[in-house]
């Protein structure tokens, strides 16, 4: 890999990937060289899918994209800076969809500078039919039955029907 791409990390937990995310990755995929999708392995958080899960889910929803070869799923744990700093990425990623995840987001950025003041925060805004979608409020639709398969690529669709029928 050369090091003059323009990488960014987009980090979270993805559980599950929406959307939304998919949205975000493929306009960041027109910037950006590289995209890598940094998902967040907390073993003390609860997750609906284990991190080995999220990853494939998110390549099988990629794959296809004619921007795939720019996409790079990764966990990591830790800093997030130190993985930044690791595979070379100049830039985090960070979707907004309110006023609310600003707030957040603004705090991390600034803190994720004074750590690391080469690495940048980019935040993007998605498309607006995906402005209220968050893994959360697809996580508790499913729970209860909703259909989620508006908010979630085909294939993770299909694993959340299977997860909460095996519940």
């Amino acid at each position: 890999m050369s090091d003059d791409l323009k990488i960014a990390l987009y980090p979270g937990s993805f559980d599950p990937f929406t959307n939304g995310h998919l949205d975000l990755v493929q306009r960041a995929s027109k910037i950006f060289d590289r995209v890598i999708i940094t998902i967040a392995v907390n073993s003390k958080k609860e997750t609906l899918f284990t991190g080995e899960e999220r990853e494939q889910q998110i390549l099988n929803a990629v794959k296809d994209q004619p921007w795939s070869s720019q996409i790079v799923v990764e966990q990591f744990t830790g800093l997030l800076i130190d993985f930044a700093a690791k595979k070379k990425a100049s830039v985090l990623l960070r979707g907004v969809r309110q006023i609310s995840d600003f707030e957040y987001e603004f705090q991390m950025a600034l803190t994720n500078r004074r750590l690391s003041p080469e690495l940048d925060t980019v935040f993007m805004m998605p498309d607006e039919n995906h402005a209220i979608t968050s893994s959360s409020i697809v996580k508790e639709v499913a729970k209860w039955g909703g259909d989620v398969s508006s908010f979630v690529p085909p294939n993770i669709h299909t694993k959340i029907l299977e997860k909460y029928k095996s519940k």
